[in-house]
């Protein structure tokens, strides 16, 4: 019996792909248009994201992170530094570890929370999966802490003053 193997990459192009990758995400964070992004995916590929499911196909994938990615928390999560990263060559696959920092929401709070991102590797500058694991408690608090400074400091937008209202409790009082 005769088997395919699967495409090999070096480690050195699984890495240069994902500073691509990211280098675009920088610019989708920038301009807050995220319409692009499903496009450094494969047209099949698949995005688990634990909290919210998982999304197979640009299509899909595009609705998600334009939805995600433009309304509270997400629109506040201008970087995605990564603190570390480790390259599995024989799985087509990097790891890294992303940080996702809120700005200033008007007291020089600085809140963080990071997550694990598991990215496979396609070919051609795409990637064919991407698993986003953390704990969606400590975003969840993230959010929540951001969102009371921000609202009693008189910092935050009606979409923020929205959220607070559904996942927070109500309001703090402004100061």
């Amino acid at each position: 019996m005769t088997g395919t193997s699967a495409p090999t990459f070096t480690a050195d192009e699984i890495t240069d792909a994902y500073a691509a990758f990211h280098a675009k995400v920088a610019v989708f964070a920038e301009t807050g248009d995220w319409d692009g992004y499903a496009d450094l995916f494969t047209p099949d590929a698949t995005y688990v994201e634990h909290a919210m499911g998982t999304f197979t196909g640009r299509e899909e994938i595009r609705a998600w992170s334009v939805r995600t990615m433009t309304s509270y928390p997400g629109r506040l999560m201008p970087a995605f530094p990564i603190s570390w990263q480790v390259v599995d060559a024989d799985h087509a696959r990097l790891v890294c570890e992303v940080l996702n920092p809120m700005p200033d929401p008007g007291d020089g709070t600085m809140l963080t929370e990071p997550n694990i991102t598991i990215m496979t590797y396609a070919g051609d500058g795409l990637f064919s999966r991407e698993e986003d694991v953390y704990n969606p408690l400590r975003f969840h608090t993230m959010a929540l802490t951001w969102a009371r400074i921000a609202a009693a400091h008189g910092n935050a937008d009606e979409d923020v003053l929205v959220w607070l209202d559904r996942f927070g409790g109500g309001r703090e009082p402004r100061s």
